[in-house]
């Protein structure tokens, strides 16, 4: 019996429908299956993201040290309060060869034109010692990718702060605050990422000896790349962390959370890479460390006590020389009389 053409129009629709809702549930399973395997990618144990607390004041796989504390919104390493410093590290070391870390972070406070100094986002081999260098150690081994908020060259700069840059140490290199570590930079870049009212991110990705910082500071839910740099050479086996310091300035730095997300690495780099030494094949615009020249010109302090100090030598003299003439003139007096 051959169907006429109505019933063949709606067996063609029915089959039509049907192979339309198989691809969509299709479709919808491999979105599911590659959101989980993302997911899968990522390690609690290097993780950290509210709720904080464990049974206590205890953070799971965290420490703190110095000025930071914890609440229910956010991890404050220092406040705006002059001369603190604090820190968190995570407990366990990363065997992870290729990896990558978003840090949520939010750095404000008071200061409208004059604030410090900043913070720093650590892969060291050394974790809880507190240093000069954004309130970590100085002369530390591994990456330290460090968001400065203040500028204390004082010679020319070539870029403006805030100011994000990267540093990987064998342990013999010293950061130089006086010249913001330019002289022993890889690279950076310019960030505007305090004082706003959404969230600010920093992606930090390691891959096949490849260093990748990017951004979303913009409130624009897409990363943006700071820099990049070839033949970094970094160990497994060490630990990250977060430090922040003020000074004379201050700022609040505030950390809301930090994902880490454990990438393949290709068989060339499936070897054990736990002790080799962090190094780096290039440094971007290296500088010697040269003292400032010595300042031509006085202070303004000075300036003004030298204007009155000749103030007072014109009034005596004036004073003098007005005593001169009176006298002067009572001798002239005496002889006409």
């Amino acid at each position: 019996m051959i169907p006429n053409r109505g019933n063949a129009a709606t067996f063609l629709m029915k089959v039509g429908t049907v192979l339309l809702l198989l691809v969509l549930s299709f479709g919808v399973r491999k979105s599911i299956q590659q959101q989980y395997d993302a997911n899968d990618y990522m390690k609690r144990e290097h993780s950290l993201f509210k709720p904080y607390q464990g049974s206590g004041m205890t953070i799971p796989y965290w420490d703190f040290i110095g000025s930071t504390f914890v609440t229910n919104s956010y991890i404050r390493v220092t406040p705006d309060l002059q001369s603190k410093s604090g820190a968190i590290w995570n407990q366990m070391p990363c065997t992870s060869i290729n990896w990558e870390v978003h840090v949520n972070f939010k750095v404000h406070g008071k200061g409208k034109d004059l604030f410090g100094d900043g913070f720093a986002v650590w892969y060291a081999k050394d974790r809880l010692h507190t240093g000069p260098v954004f309130g970590s150690r100085d002369n530390f081994q591994g990456l330290a990718i460090i968001l400065d908020t203040y500028s204390n060259h004082n010679g020319p700069h070539n870029h403006q702060h805030p100011y994000i840059s990267a540093m990987v140490n064998n342990g013999s290199l010293s950061y130089d605050h006086d010249r913001d570590g330019t002289h022993t930079q890889l690279a950076g870049c310019e960030a505007k990422f305090r004082n706003v009212d959404y969230d600010t991110l920093i992606s930090i990705r390691y891959e096949n000896d490849v260093l990748t910082v990017s951004t979303d500071l913009e409130n624009k839910n897409t990363w943006k790349q700071c820099f990049q740099v070839t033949g970094v050479k970094l160990p497994t086996g060490y630990y990250f962390g977060m430090s922040a310091s003020t000074g004379d300035l201050s700022d609040n730095h505030d950390l809301l959370a930090i994902k880490f997300y454990e990438l393949e690495a290709p068989a060339l780099l499936a070897e054990d890479r736990s002790r080799i030494v962090p190094s780096a094949e290039t440094f971007d615009a290296p500088r010697d460390h040269k003292d400032d020249p010595k300042q031509g010109g006085m202070s303004n302090v000075k300036i003004f006590f030298l204007i009155l100090l000749v103030m007072l030598i014109v009034v005596v003299l004036v004073v003098i020389g007005i005593m001169f003439y009176q006298k002067h003139q009572e001798n002239a007096r005496k002889r006409f009389y």
